[in-house]
């Protein structure tokens, strides 16, 4: 059998279209980690860019900030509704109307006059994100063996990490120069690139499963699937309301300027790049252990940042290492569904999606409660009671195929 770049043998059956993969397609994979780079990077740049942008267009920071609110909620409902959505037309021409959405959408709001066309391309950028997120794992699966989709999801994430790195401090200092309409002109280039590489790249994919609206709860109800999307909410909702509020940590608890802040999150943005690395070789030993350890270590790091924070090297350790750790939990949840949804993981991926937006919403809320009520401290205290019941449920509950 032929062996791929990574060391894997081929081929292997493909769990959505039972034929063999007999080579895996890296140059198709590595455009969907260009196509999420620049999907996230345009998300973030809101967040680098609010001040100006609030300026730019007369309005107040707190109705720029619902650019990212829109974007949110938007990608919840695409999460759930695109596959029936896109019912019957190929996979290959979908993800490239997702990448052509962004190119509109970015340019929308690199032009936009006042607020209304700023919402817009938001709205557009939310649909193309929960759209393409809900796809992606099923694409993957499609596109090499199933031995090294591990390996496959965790480049598909390197691009998540990569915008991680770079989107915000990048987005902010070109800003500027360039000024924040040039930022997403940029943004939109970027994004020409990621569709020009899936034309050349992409295979077709024919749809696949059932894609009807009572898929998803039929998907729900199947043994161990309902627990496990319950287990990954909880592990990014304790993942939000540590991070959300992580600033206000390092400025109150830590004391460190803006120059610490933007240092130590540099150092959570490389550490996470390399856990998107080191975590297939992780699952390739143990899915189970990959998913219980992480929530469990994020938990530790919580307690201790919590109990004993304020020391500025060991805070800046403290946050690396939970860079590193949670850089594996996307890739791990996501290898989950390929085992336990072989045949309907576009319905599993609408529904990670979905508990993910639903997390972002839920640990920021419930953080900003805490925070006004005992401050930084607390919110770090929630946050690690909250990855606990993460790993009681997994320990307990989730099982693996």
């Amino acid at each position: 059998m032929p062996t791929d770049t990574f060391g894997a043998t081929a081929p292997s059956i493909d769990l959505i279209t039972e034929h063999p993969v007999e080579r895996p397609a890296w140059g198709a994979v590595f455009s969907m980690s260009l196509g999420v780079f620049a999907l996230v990077t345009a998300e973030f740049l809101p967040a680098s860019l609010l001040t100006p942008l609030a300026e730019g267009l007369q309005i107040s920071k707190g109705a720029a900030g619902q650019a990212v609110t829109a974007t949110a909620f938007v990608a919840l409902i695409s999460s759930l509704l695109i596959s029936v959505a896109t019912r019957g037309i190929d996979r290959r021409l979908v993800l490239m109307g997702f990448s052509v959405l962004l190119i509109v959408s970015n340019l929308i709001v690199a032009t936009a006059p006042g607020l209304p066309l700023l919402l817009l391309g938001r709205i557009l950028m939310g649909v193309a994100l929960g759209g393409f997120w809900t796809l992606s794992v099923a694409t993957v699966m499609r596109l090499v063996p199933e031995d090294a989709i591990p390996r496959a999801l965790a480049i598909m994430f390197m691009g998540v990490s990569a915008a991680t790195v770079l989107a915000v401090p990048v987005g902010s200092y070109l800003g500027g120069l360039i000024g924040w309409r040039g930022v997403f002109h940029v943004a939109t280039g970027l994004a020409v690139l990621a569709l020009l590489v899936q034309m050349a790249t992409l295979p077709s994919l024919p749809s696949r499963g059932k894609a009807r609206l009572g898929t998803l709860i039929e998907v729900l109800a199947r043994p161990g699937i309902g627990i496990g999307m319950i287990a990954v909410l909880l592990v990014f909702a304790g993942h939000f309301t540590f991070f959300t509020y992580i600033r206000p940590f390092l400025e109150l608890i830590t004391g460190v300027g803006i120059e610490g802040v933007t240092a130590i999150l540099f150092i959570f943005g490389i550490a996470n790049f390399a856990g998107t690395y080191l975590i297939a070789h992780v699952i390739e030993r143990s899915l189970w252990l990959a998913l219980m350890a992480m929530p469990l270590t994020m938990a530790i790091l919580a307690l201790l940042l919590s109990w004993v924070g304020g020391f500025a090297p060991f805070d800046a350790a403290m946050v690396g290492l939970w860079g590193l750790v949670f850089a594996g939990v996307p890739v791990s949840w996501s290898t989950w569904i390929t085992r336990s949804l072989p045949d309907e993981a576009e319905a599993g991926g609408g529904l990670i999606v979905a508990a993910i937006n639903f997390a972002i919403a839920m640990g920021a809320a419930g953080g900003g409660a805490v925070l006004e009520l005992s401050g930084p401290r607390g919110v770090f205290l929630v946050s690690a009671l909250i990855l606990g019941v993460a790993v009681l449920a997994i320990v307990t509950r989730v099982r693996i195929r």
